[in-house]
């Protein structure tokens, strides 16, 4: 190998790269339920970090991003084909975000049975004569798995002095759906009127979250065919990469320039179909009617 031909592969990898960092910039890996597209930050934050939410997100989103750099570049280098990098480059972070999908339903869904349980479980205590920030505290240690993180911040709130208005927006906000919305409704109603009638209220919320779950349970059960297909054509994909990284005879007729422009034609529109199947595989957002809680209120 001639020091050209060294110094065109080195540069190679790097615009291979410098593509990659940017369109993971642009796009990153995936936005968790009920995140906004400001929550990462802007700019190098967001490259670096991504957009989760989580430590184990953000370490998941660093490692995807040196691996896609990495193979990215082991690509070109062994095709000679800049293109071919960039696809294999992609496939890093855009393989398991194809393969998830559904994930974030099922979560949501949990989630949902969750919320419903824990309302279950807020109407026993608020029975026995607890206030309601106190039957709130007593559900710390019996809240779903799903939802307890939410739980013990709400409970802290209401014991560093915050309005209990402002905490269970907060709440409600965490929570992201509509669910949410109606159990913080009523309990911020029982905090105006103080109705006797609150175990029922809370009894019927706990009741239409479980016929809710059901709902959302056979929607998602008719998505499986779709998602299949994402599956399917992702593997295949993969497979026809992986055989011509093995066999260059395969990719050879993409050597040259009308040959690469072609290649990145395909992939692009291949991309975009997956995309788009996987798009209508997503259920749509539900609608919240709870407003954002406002910072400068939240403290008595």
């Amino acid at each position: 190998m001639t020091r050209i031909e060294l110094i065109a592969m080195v540069s190679g990898a790097a615009c291979v790269a410098g593509l990659v960092l940017t369109v993971v910039a642009l796009v990153g890996t995936r936005r968790p339920p009920g995140s906004t597209p400001g929550d990462a930050g802007p700019g190098l934050s967001r490259l670096w970090n991504g957009s989760g939410a989580s430590r184990a997100d953000r370490q998941r989103h660093r490692f995807l991003l040196g691996a896609a750099v990495v193979a990215g570049a082991l690509a070109f280098l062994l095709t000679g084909l800049p293109v071919v990098g960039l696809l294999v480059a992609l496939a890093i972070p855009g393989v398991p975000w194809l393969f998830a999908v559904g994930r974030a339903e099922q979560r949501a869904i949990a989630r949902v049975e969750a919320v419903g349980e824990w309302t279950r479980r807020l109407k026993d205590i608020s029975a026995t004569g607890q206030g309601l920030q106190q039957a709130i505290i007593g559900t710390i240690a019996t809240a779903p798995e799903e939802i307890q993180e939410e739980v013990r911040t709400l409970a802290a709130r209401l014991q560093a002095g915050w309005l209990a208005r402002s905490a269970l927006l907060a709440f409600a906000d965490e929570i992201a759906d509509p669910v949410g919305d109606q159990v913080v409704a009523a309990l911020i109603l029982h905090l105006t009127d103080r109705g006797e009638r609150l175990g029922d209220v809370l009894g019927s919320i706990a009741g239409a979250a479980s016929a809710e779950v059901a709902t959302r349970r056979e929607v998602e059960a008719k998505r499986t065919q779709p998602r299949f297909a994402v599956r399917f054509l992702t593997g295949m994909t993969l497979a026809t990469l992986a055989y011509g990284l093995v066999n260059t005879d395969y990719i050879r007729p993409y050597g040259t320039v009308t040959g690469q422009l072609v290649m990145a034609v395909l992939g692009a529109a291949f991309i975009g179909l997956l995309v788009w199947v996987r798009s209508m595989s997503q259920p749509p957002r539900p609608a919240r009617f709870l407003p954002a809680p406002d910072p400068e209120e939240a403290i008595a």
